[in-house]
Formats: structure tokens, C-alpha cells, sequence
């Protein structure tokens, strides 16, 4: 085909929509933590199929009446970042191809550059690895084959080559990807849409089997966000706003200042006008705020804020429940990986933050299994992993684990406590191939702490010169027991003496599951008051059995 009219433009907007319905759910299991957007195959669907929508009725209309009604259709419907986005896009060949009843290859060519500047000006910050990064790829090398002989069908088959060459190296540009082992999912769901208007060229134009209606609504469950949960993600916010003629700030409105207003309260921002509309896409935790600052300029035509924190626990309950099968996820392998073990979510989530790739659940009276540590290596997918079991009964196990396993090469740092292994993996340098350097590196890393610790006994016994009653707090440190008490409190400030806690730098103090925050709090301060050159840090850690642990460094 040498000319593109309105008609086969409208068939094929049908036919990418179609295609991008029927695979939306492997782009929506392409979503990394944190959320972006929710899910994004759902989003780029309801944006092109409300541009596909407002093309239905046309019947041979000029091809830019019907580029023109896409885009607005699109604007409209447009949903999530990469919705905004691939909104953004149609706008801009819209916009390229303004006064065309028909095109040639040339000028759908740059009509697609078009498409290229609309995107990246809507986004307040581009990032790189992207949807945007695919879709300016795949344009500039389309482009640069055209040839006065060239056909619609080569150009769109240069452009899906280079499509999905650039999706691929989206994970070298964005480290978020590499790390969960996917590709970019704005990008894929481009792709598929793409493949669909292609097929309409070859008259193969896709006809989804199965009715789906733009905007449905699926079931929150709103157990997963419950009256303890942390807002660590804000709220998703969009809105299409109309300005109006009666607000006093109307005439003052300018764009460029609003992106500034909405960079300073979110981030993820994407905003653009559209005659009089304006429309916003922002990451807030104060969405309120957003609403009453962009009232002053009009009313709204469209609202959603969507929970992401809530979006992203619903998420990871979908990951646990089933396996990722498409095409596009992949498991990066890494050069070096690190498993800790560890009882407690505020320990495990402190590990993770400190660079684990995994944290095995266990410790004291939980000694997991030689496969949770080989599902643990699984996961991790590195040429060499470093393993810290933080407890004697555990080595072993550790030690079998990498015998037996055979896809990584396993060293296991015998660390005996949480707080050894905090300091091995806080001092872990990655930076050199040496690995037994490194492993001797955190040894003595290791070796530099002392881990105190304050648990109830469970029977009354005698060791080390001290008489234990059942019941009461003892504080010790490996197998030595310095004190017992009725109270807890005096066990901590007990045994911070009786092992110098002022003799060291930092110490870590990690609060157990039955502790409160109103007793550590106080612990805290009290420490702080007597050790003056020692500085105190709490860890929630919310570990079983041992009350509070000190880590001395």
C-alpha cells in the first residue's frame, strides 16, 4: 500500500486496540515496585479504545478527521502514565497530519516525529527506558529507511524491528526493570498495539472474541490496606480540567507554571492543554492539595485517584498466586547475589534495604529447610551468592543448600547473630572480582560486633553465676548470660553495662514483637543519656522471642 486514507487509518486503530485487549494482562504482569500506574495493559487499553471509539461512526472521512477524532477520543479516555503517554503520541501525528485526506509514506514518516515531540513535551521529566524511549527509537530508524519506492508495510515492519529491539534494552536504561527482570511495560503494550495495525495492512485486522468495555471497574479489595498499613506510595491522580471563563485566575493560567506547582507536590508528572482542556496526571500523597490549587483556574470534566500503595499489595498477592508466562519477563541474571536470613518483617524489610536480594524466614526455634534456601537461590539468580544464616543451628543447613546446588557458585559466611550479619552485608564491597577477598572482608566485618540480647526464660536454671527464675528477663550475649530480672526495661539498661555498650560508636537497638513503642522509645532516650559519645539507633523489627536485641559497633 503507497497511499493511507482515513478509512484504513480507522481500521487499524480497531485492529491495534483488539490486539493490545487480548494480550493487556501479560502487560499488566509487567509491572515493577513500586507501581507506576496499576496496571498498565488495562490503561493503554481504555486510552486507545476511547479513541477507537469516536472513529466508529467515521465512514470515509479525510484521514485527518479521523487521526484528529482518535486523539481526541484518546485525551479523553487517557489513563495512567503510559496512557497519558500514548495519548500524547496519537496527538502528535494528529497534529502531523492536519490538513491530509490521504498521506504517503513520507508523510506518515514525519507525522510519527510528530508523535515523538507531543510525548516527550507532555512529560514534565522524561524518563529514559521508557515507552517514550521505545517509541523515538523505533521512529528514527523507520524513518531513516523510507524511500521514494516504499510501501506502508516495509515501514511499519522496520518500525516493529526496532520496536522491539529498543523494548529490550530498556532494562540496561532503567535499573528498576533490571532488578525485577522485565522489559519496560508502556513499551510492550505499544508493541502489541503496533502488531495490530500492521495486521490491518495485510487485511488480517484482529476482532477480539470477547466484549470489553473501557472504564469496567474490577473489584478493590480493600483487606489488603487496612488501619495499620504505611502510605508509601500516595495516590495515583488524574483529571481532565476545563478552564473557565468566570475563574478570576483563568486568564493567568500558564502551563509551564502548573508542571512546576506539580513537581513540587508529586512526581510522575504529566500534564498538557488541549484548547481549553487540561489534562493531569501526578503521584501525590496530598491529592487534595492538587484538586484546591487547580480549581482556581476551572472545574473538572474527568477525576480518578486510585490507592497505589493498595495497587501494589494487590499486586504482589497476584505474583504469589500465579506464574508469569509471557514473552517479555525475563530473569536477569546478576554477577553477585546476597540471602540473609532473618524472623521478623521489620528485620527482613531491614536486610532487604541493605542489599539482599532475599531474606530466608528463620532464626531462634525456626530453622528453615536446605530448600528454602535453594528456592532462595532460585529466585536470586547470580554466578555467586553470598549467604548469611546468623545463627549457629543454621549453618549447616546453609552448608548443604550449597552442596547441593549446582546453577551458582554459594559461599556461606557463618555468621551467628542478626547483628553480624547487619554488619557483614553493610560492609559487603561487590566492587572487585576477588571473592575470596570479599568473603574475608565481611568476616572481619563480622568479628568487630558484639549482639546482646534480652529474652524470657522459660525455666528456671543456673548458668554462669547467675540464677534464672521462669519468667523473668535474662540478657546475654552467644552462650553467656550476664543478668536476670523481673523487668524488661532493667534487663536492656543492665546489659548495655555489663557489655560497655560506651565503648563503641553505634548501637543498633531492635525492638521485638512483644515490645511497645512507648518502652523502646524510653529505652532509647535513657541510653542516649548515659552513653553521650554512642549513638542509637531503633529498628522495629518485630522478631519473635527475643525481646531486643543490641548490636554494638
Amino acid at each position: 500500500m503507497e497511499v493511507l486514507n482515513g478509512n484504513t487509518f480507522a481500521s487499524m486503530l480497531r485492529s491495534g486496540a483488539a490486539m493490545l485487549g487480548e494480550k493487556r494482562e501479560e502487560v499488566n504482569d509487567l509491572n515493577v515496585f513500586p507501581i507506576p500506574d496499576g496496571d498498565t495493559g488495562d490503561n493503554m487499553f481504555m486510552t486507545i479504545d476511547s479513541g477507537n471509539t469516536e472513529v466508529m461512526s467515521y465512514d470515509n472521512s479525510s484521514l485527518d478527521e479521523v487521526a484528529a477524532s482518535a486523539a481526541k477520543g484518546m485525551l479523553l479516555g487517557a489513563r495512567g502514565n503510559s496512557g497519558v503517554i500514548l495519548s500524547r503520541i496519537f496527538a502528535g501525528i494528529s497534529h502531523g497530519l492536519e490538513g491530509c485526506d490521504e498521506t504517503d509514506v513520507k508523510g506518515l514518516s514525519e507525522a510519527f516525529k510528530s508523535g515523538v515531540e507531543e510525548a516527550y513535551r507532555a512529560v514534565s521529566i522524561p524518563v529514559e527506558g521508557t515507552i517514550l524511549t521505545v517509541y523515538k527509537d523505533a521512529v528514527r530508524y523507520a524513518s531513516e529507511r523510507v524511500k521514494d519506492d516504499s510501501t506502508f508495510e516495509d515501514f511499519f515492519d522496520d518500525f516493529l524491528l526496532e520496536l522491539h529491539s529498543s523494548l529490550e534494552r530498556t532494562p540496561e536504561l532503567l535499573a528498576v526493570l533490571k532488578e525485577s527482570g522485565v522489559v519496560d511495560s508502556g513499551g510492550a503494550g505499544f508493541i502489541y498495539i503496533v502488531e495490530g495495525m500492521r495486521k490491518a495492512l495485510s487485511g488480517e485486522s484482529v476482532i477480539s472474541e470477547e466484549p470489553m468495555i473501557p472504564g469496567q471497574k474490577k473489584k478493590v479489595d480493600i483487606s489488603l490496606f487496612n488501619e495499620e498499613t504505611e502510605l508509601k506510595f500516595g495516590y495515583c491522580t488524574e483529571f481532565l480540567l476545563r478552564l473557565q471563563s468566570g475563574k478570576k485566575d483563568k486568564e493567568s493560567f500558564n502551563l509551564d507554571e502548573l508542571i512546576e506547582y506539580l513537581n513540587g507536590e508529586g512526581d510522575s508528572v504529566v500534564a498538557f492543554r488541549d484548547g481549553s482542556v487540561v489534562k493531569v496526571h501526578v503521584h501525590t500523597k496530598k491529592p487534595g492539595n492538587i484538586l484546591n490549587h487547580c480549581q482556581k483556574y476551572g472545574e473538572f470534566l474527568t477525576l480518578k485517584i486510585e490507592n497505589m500503595t493498595l495497587q501494589h499489595h494487590e499486586t504482589e498477592e497476584k505474583k504469589e498466586k500465579t506464574e508469569n508466562s509471557n514473552g517479555f519477563r525475563k530473569k536477569v541474571r546478576k554477577k553477585y547475589g546476597i540471602v540473609s536470613v532473618a524472623a521478623g518483617e521489620g528485620i527482613k524489610e531491614f536486610f532487604i534495604s541493605l542489599g539482599c536480594d532475599a531474606v530466608v524466614d528463620g532464626g531462634q526455634s525456626m530453622n528453615p529447610s536446605t530448600e528454602d534456601f535453594i528456592k532462595s537461590f532460585d529466585d536470586v539468580c547470580a554466578d555467586t551468592i553470598f549467604v548469611f544464616a546468623n545463627n549457629s543451628n543454621i549453618y549447616l543447613t546453609a552448608c548443604q543448600a550449597a552442596e547441593l546446588y549446582k546453577d551458582s557458585d554459594i559461599r556461606v559466611i557463618d555468621t551467628k547473630t542478626i547483628g553480624e550479619g547487619y554488619a557483614a552485608i553493610s560492609m559487603l564491597d561487590t566492587s572487585t572480582d576477588d571473592v575470596d577477598a570479599i568473603i574475608e572482608s565481611a568476616k572481619e566485618a563480622a568479628e568487630a560486633v558484639v549482639t546482646g540480647v534480652v529474652s524470657k526464660a522459660n525455666r528456671e536454671a543456673s548458668k554462669d553465676g547467675v540464677a534464672i527464675k521462669e519468667g523473668d528477663y535474662i540478657g546475654f550475649v552467644g552462650d553467656k548470660i550476664y543478668l536476670d530480672t523481673e523487668d524488661r526495661s532493667d534487663a536492656v539498661m543492665g546489659l548495655a553495662k555489663d557489655i560497655n555498650c560506651g565503648d563503641y560508636d553505634v548501637a543498633i537497638l531492635i525492638a521485638g514483637k512483644d515490645t511497645t513503642g512507648d518502652e523502646t522509645d524510653m529505652l532509647k532516650d535513657k541510653l542516649s543519656g548515659i552513653y553521650k559519645r554512642t549513638e542509637f539507633v531503633v529498628i522495629d523489627g518485630k522478631q519473635p522471642i527475643f525481646d531486643y536485641m543490641l548490636v554494638l559497633m
